[in-house]
């Protein structure tokens, strides 16, 4: 077992399985895509362990508190997470978080995006560390996301060495 799943483990959390969308919604694109030595990931929302979206639904300000949107882009750092490692195969692969953005469900006047979107930084940093899990980062709010999640991350890693023989299915 890698030296990032370990962390996972002995945090009490597991990466869930690839997302389940809405009966008869189609995601014609890739989670994950590899370009050189760089790996990006779609935007990801909040998952349950069975791969479905994650409850609460809705917006921040309005249906979901901070702390909810925290716990959110939280879980979305698992989903996330588990795309990385499906097409990585392993987490000790990524030699650097580059860019994050990060995408909060907004009501009128809610203005803590930085903070919902910290439950991903938080996670992050403290499973890779100071030096690979720091990332440049931007936190907005929008106001629909797709099936009203409230929080959607999209951003891209490094990989350690030369990885352009990877392949990068649909995850």
């Amino acid at each position: 077992m890698s030296r990032i799943e370990d962390k996972l483990l002995a945090l009490g959390l597991a990466l869930p399985p690839p997302t389940q969308p809405p009966p008869g919604v189609i995601l014609p694109f890739q989670f994950v895509r590899i370009v050189g030595r760089r790996a990006l990931f779609s935007g990801h929302g909040p998952q349950n362990p069975d791969g479905s979206f994650a409850l609460p639904l809705g917006k921040l300000g309005r249906d979901l508190t901070l702390e909810q949107g925290y716990a959110a882009a939280r879980m979305t750092a698992l989903s996330i997470l588990g795309s990385l490692k499906r097409t990585l195969g392993d987490l000790d692969r990524i030699a650097a978080w580059s860019r994050v953005f990060g995408m909060v469900n907004s009501a009128p006047g809610f203005n803590q995006q930085p903070s919902v979107i910290n439950g991903f930084s938080d996670l992050i940093l403290e499973l890779f560390g100071p030096e690979v899990g720091a990332h440049c980062r931007s936190a907005v709010g929008i106001a629909e996301l797709p099936f009203n999640i409230p929080v959607e991350i999209e951003g891209e890693v490094e990989l350690v060495g030369n990885d352009q023989t990877l392949s990068s299915p649909n995850r």
